[in-house]
């Protein structure tokens, strides 16, 4: 298989890696009765079809390349702890798995497998940041699971090849036509001389008028976004220490956020990002602060697939980073719950309406294409504006069955960057959503109390 490029969004997922922050995904599944031969089948039929796992990112030059590991063994990549676990070992355990480095000479990625796990089998994928996002993985899972455990998961398109970096650089002054529109039906090149009647002139110059509006918005929104406040200096950004304690709730009927959407005209989204509010304010509201003078920002990724033009879009089972990060203020001021919940609706609104998501992709693509020396200080853009990662993710409705397994819970925990070190995560599945919380020790030694206070939030609706 030839080399390709990496895209340069996925190049910059090398790039902001740092020892206290490795840039790696973390996902927990719960398998009822899966076994280590079962799975084994299941990654030489269906996993590894998926060209990209058999291949590891390499620097050459200035520029990255997916390139195949020769020397690839599944043995590699699938470990299996035979020993018997309770939830209290395992968390442990798994905290333990975060800190380890995964070597940069094979494929970035790797499966551990509990069968002996109280509560039924468990499953851990680590895979760097440079392989999918989040909503690329969920849709893996989907592709590889099925509905019924007797069904078999189908082929997936394009599983066999590897997209580079070539597609999207051919695509990008399409793109930024596309976004720098001159009229519903025009674009730069329409406005030319000629000597035709006052309306078409006037036409043309309406054009123009909305050409300029339309750049003088670009540079406002892209001013806003890198003029963004930095966050206070409060004991969530301390300095990292390197070494990440990890924690998850049980499952909690979707049924409950999605009543207090309904019943306060919000939407999920805005309930867990304040639930993830009055948390923090509860982790504040000892220290020596003025709480009305402190601004807290989480870092949110948000998906930008449905705003791509067609010669760019991910084909199905593509893998690829298409996310962009907007930075949601977190009212921890907020006297009530009501009140936290809709500034936190204010805010995402805004933030909805904005241009804000395609910038951050743009500063994330130009951050991969930018020489090494260059490249932390657009990843210290982004870090130094947020104190935390809060990402949602959402599943399928109903079960699925891996390998005929019944998968019974997922979770999944979100790198940071820069000295962010604090990241929750949520995901919702089978009608139930869970938070995920992963922290550097020197933010919270155990962030069990902070994970707990999300839920609480919650109930106080109730």
């Amino acid at each position: 298989m030839e080399s390709s490029l990496l895209s340069p969004v996925d190049a910059a997922w090398l790039s902001m890696e740092s020892p206290a922050n490795p840039m790696t995904i973390t996902v927990l599944l719960r398998v009822d009765g899966l076994t280590a031969p079962v799975f084994r089948h299941f990654l030489e039929n269906h996993w590894l079809r998926i060209a990209r796992f058999r291949c590891r990112p390499v620097r050459k030059g200035a520029a990255w390349v997916w390139e195949e590991d020769d020397l690839f063994r599944l043995r590699h990549h699938v470990h299996v702890e035979p020993e018997p676990m309770d939830e209290a070992r395992l968390q442990e355990w798994l905290s333990a798995r975060l800190n380890q480095p995964m070597p940069d000479y094979r494929p970035r990625w790797g499966f551990w497998l509990i069968p002996r796990a109280q509560g039924g089998a468990a499953l851990l994928l680590r895979m760097h940041h440079c392989y999918a996002d989040g909503l690329s993985l969920i849709e893996l899972f989907n592709a590889l699971t099925t509905t019924a455990p007797d069904a078999m998961p189908p082929d997936l398109a394009g599983g066999d090849r590897i997209t580079g970096a070539n597609r999207w650089l051919d695509a990008g002054w399409d793109w930024l036509q596309s976004q720098v529109t001159l009229a519903d039906e025009g674009r730069v090149e329409d406005v030319e001389a000629s000597d035709e009647p006052a309306d078409a002139l006037s036409k043309r110059r309406r054009q123009l008028e909305k050409a300029a509006w339309t750049g003088l918005k670009l540079v406002n929104e892209l001013s806003e976004y890198v003029l963004e406040p930095e966050d206070t200096p409060t004991r969530l950004k301390p300095g990292l220490l390197g070494r990440r304690q990890c924690r998850w709730s049980a499952p909690i009927p979707l049924a409950a956020f999605r009543h207090i959407a309904n019943t306060t005209h919000c939407k999920i989204n805005d309930v867990l990002l304040a639930c993830v509010a009055q948390a923090l304010r509860k982790q504040l509201e000892n220290d020596e602060l003025d709480l009305e003078e402190v601004l807290l920002h989480a870092a949110v990724p948000v998906d930008i697939r449905g705003l791509l033009p067609d010669s760019v879009k991910p084909e199905p089972g593509e893998l690829g980073n298409l996310f962009g990060t907007v930075f949601v203020p977190l009212p921890v001021d907020a006297h009530s719950p009501l009140e936290c919940l809709y500034r936190v609706k204010h805010e995402t609104r805004r933030l909805k309406r904005s241009w804000q998501p395609g910038i951050s992709w743009g500063l994330m693509c130009s951050a991969g294409l930018l020489p090494r020396g260059w490249q932390q200080s657009v990843a210290d853009l982004f870090c130094r504006k947020a104190s935390a990662v809060v990402s949602n993710v959402p599943g399928t409705p109903e079960p699925r069955y891996l390998a005929g397994c019944r998968v019974r819970e997922q979770m999944f925990w979100v790198p940071q960057s820069g000295d962010i070190g604090l990241g929750v995560s949520i995901v919702s599945y089978a009608g139930c959503v869970q938070f995920g919380v992963v922290a550097d020790e020197a933010v919270m030694a155990d962030p069990k109390p902070f994970l707990d206070d999300c839920v609480k939030a919650l109930q106080n609706w109730q």
